[in-house]
Order: C-alpha cells, then sequence, then structure tokens
C-alpha cells in the first residue's frame, strides 16, 4: 500500500497472507492475487492506500463491506456480490487497510474482449443481468447502499467447474487475449466453446470502492463516463436509480458489443456536452423539469430542448440501431427494447427498479 509491496508493510500480513502477484490497481487500492496460509487457499487481497487523504474512503468501503457481509446471512441474494471473506482489517503505522476477498475469475470487460462476435450469446446476457440485477436489489433494499460504478469490468465471472479455466486459461489475466468464438463447422477447435460453457458460468458485482449510502452520498460525481446516469451528468441528486441506468448500459454492451452512449470532446465542447447530446439522439428531449432544475444544467442548455454548444443531432431509435446496424430480426429487438428502455428512463422516481427489471418477461424468455 502506499506504493509498496504489500508483504513488506506488516508481519500479520506475512503471517496469514502471501502475496503472488498483482491483479490490478485503482485510484485508491491495490489488489494481489494471495496464498491465505490460513485457509489453504487462493483469495484476491485489496489493500487501500495508506495517505491520509485516502483514510476516510477506506473507513468508509470497509463500513459497507461489512453490511454486505453481514446481509449477506440473511438474504441469499447477497451471493452476487463479491465481499469479505473475514472482518480483518490490518491497520500499520501509516493506516493501511488489507480487505480479503473471495477470489474469482477475470471480469465481464476480458470475457467481451476475447469474444469475437459482435456481442455475447443472448441466453448468457440474460443470466447474467439476473444476477447482476439481484445483487444490486440486494444493494439497494437490504444493505441501501448505491454501488455507483456498474460496468464491465466490475462485474466478475464465477465458474463452480473447470469452464472458465478452458474459456480463459489464465483466469486473472486480460493482458493477453485470447479469441474465442461459439463451437460452429471449421475454424481453430483450441478456439471454440459449447454455449454450455458460457451458460454454466455465474457473474458477481464486485468494487464497492465507489459505493455510498442510499442516505449519504459521498460525492457529486460518481460513475465511469459512458455509463453515467443522466441525472449525475446534470448534477442532480441521485440515488439508487443510477444503478440501473448503468445496468442499461451494461446490457446494451453485452448483447450487441458496443458501448451504448461512448461520448468524446471535439474542439468546442466537453465529453459531457457530447454525453447528453448522444442521450438526447437516442431517447429524445429532455423535459425542463429535469434539464432546468438545479443550477448546473445551465452549462448544457441555453434554452428548453436547446443545448448550448452542439447544434445539430443526429435523432437514431434503439430499435433502428439494432434492427440496422446490428442486424437483430424484430422478434429480437422489441423484446429487448422493452426491456431497456425502462431502465433508461430520465426521470429516476420513473425508472424501472432492479426488482422490476427482474420480473421482465425478456430476461426469462
Amino acid at each position: 500500500a502506499g506504493g509498496h509491496h504489500p508483504v513488506q508493510e506488516g508481519e500479520v500480513f506475512n503471517m496469514r497472507y502471501q502475496a503472488l502477484r498483482k491483479l490490478g490497481c485503482g485510484a485508491f487500492a491495490t489488489v494481489w492475487l494471495c496464498q491465505d496460509m490460513r485457509r489453504k487457499k487462493h483469495v484476491a487481497v485489496k489493500v487501500l492506500k495508506s495517505r491520509e487523504s485516502f483514510a476516510e474512503a477506506a473507513q468508509d468501503e470497509v463500513a459497507l463491506l461489512r453490511c454486505v457481509s453481514s446481509m449477506k446471512k440473511k438474504d441469499r441474494a447477497g451471493e452476487n456480490i463479491v465481499c469479505l471473506l473475514d472482518d480483518f482489517r490490518m491497520i500499520g503505522e501509516n493506516g493501511f487497510h488489507i480487505l480479503p476477498l473471495r477470489a474469482l475469475g477475470p471480469s465481464l470487460r476480458c470475457l467481451m474482449g476475447s469474444y469475437t462476435a459482435p456481442g455475447l450469446p443472448l441466453p448468457f446476457v440474460k443470466k447474467s443481468l439476473q444476477q447482476v440485477l439481484a445483487g444490486l436489489h440486494f444493494l439497494h433494499k437490504r444493505c441501501r447502499i448505491i454501488h455507483a460504478d456498474i460496468k464491465p469490468e466490475n462485474v466478475l465471472l464465477y465458474g463452480r467447474d473447470k469452464s472458465l479455466q478452458r474459456l480463459l486459461p489464465d483466469t486473472f489475466d486480460c493482458g493477453q487475449r485470447r479469441d474465442l468464438r461459439l463451437k460452429g463447422p471449421g475454424g481453430d477447435l483450441g478456439n471454440q466453446l459449447e454455449e454450455s460453457d458460457l451458460m454454466s458460468i455465474e457473474v458477481k458485482i464486485a468494487d464497492l470502492g465507489s459505493a455510498c449510502w442510499t442516505y449519504k452520498p459521498y460525492s457529486k460525481e460518481i460513475q465511469t463516463q459512458p455509463y453515467r446516469a443522466l441525472e449525475v451528468l446534470l448534477g442532480l441528486d441521485y440515488g439508487t436509480p443510477a444503478d440501473i441506468w448503468s445496468m442499461g448500459c451494461l446490457a446494451f454492451e453485452m448483447a450487441t458489443g458496443e458501448r451504448l452512449f461512448d461520448p468524446q470532446p471535439g474542439k468546442y465542447f466537453s465529453r459531457d456536452d457530447d454525453h447528453v447530446a448522444r442521450i438526447i439522439e437516442l431517447l429524445g428531449r429532455i423535459p425542463p423539469q429535469i434539464a432546468f432544475s438545479w443550477n448546473k444544467s445551465t452549462k448544457f442548455f441555453s434554452r428548453p430542448g436547446a443545448l448550448l454548444r452542439i447544434s445539430r443531432l443526429s435523432p437514431r431509435s434503439l430499435h433502428s440501431i439494432l434492427a440496422d446496424r446490428h442486424k437483430w430480426t424484430k422478434h429480437e429487438v422489441t423484446p429487448f427494447t422493452a426491456f431497456l428502455l425502462p431502465a433508461l428512463q430520465y426521470a429516476p422516481e420513473r425508472r424501472a427498479t432492479a426488482a422490476q427489471c427482474l420480473q421482465h418477461a425478456w430476461l426469462s424468455a
């Protein structure tokens, strides 16, 4: 932590966890694949950085993870969330924290990056979304937690048998690309898989590093840009519906292999400007009561329905994108858009909840 190898930070860590290699790092933490010497198994250990400015964020994440671990004992839906294996925390001389988590496989991002087809098989997409939504329902209702960063990188694959190892031999390394395709006539047999291989894989929501309590948001700006809800972009109050918007973006990306919104800055406008423009192009005019409900909104709009820095919009419907660009049939397009659009409602109070999404016919079809 704080730039040092974790095994150098304290004898308690040395005795319990043997660091094998780094799995990843972020702004607030590094994650290591470790051997738990007591349990004799691999675990992922998240080491929260020790800088004084990170201390409060570290305490918050510990509290959120403890809540999930506690509630998980009362509700099996908590199985869809990666949580603490132990209530174990070490504070060294610099105040760093160690969080032992279940070691899972790679993320959905890794699988999507290795998959040659434009989009994952829909049966797997539906099954994965059911598990993500069950996890969100658990977080929202049982724990009163907003995840605040739902995206493919934060949904981890989990195989109870050897399917995961067959699909991605090094289950922790995204760096080595391996093209995967569904089994069919011809082609490289070594890179083919049965759809049943994918269907044996489960997913879990990971990383509560950006999460917050529903009654105590920590930051005005949450979520990774392409998955950021409209109310967050506009600087409005947000709640659990922000996670549902991100889930909708995730669903489209899994099903098509393309981001629903991929905003880019231009010469005369920001990435946020482009993001709001792309949302309007897809979902229509933002009602004035939303667009002008807080002062920050005036940085995007000159008057109701008019963007300040982008004048030319190219409206396109979700239906036309799926039918024309991705060549989906009407039989595929109609139920999917019926599932997706309620998750992308502009008004958060009108947006579908995780429970309502789970009940949608498209998921079980």
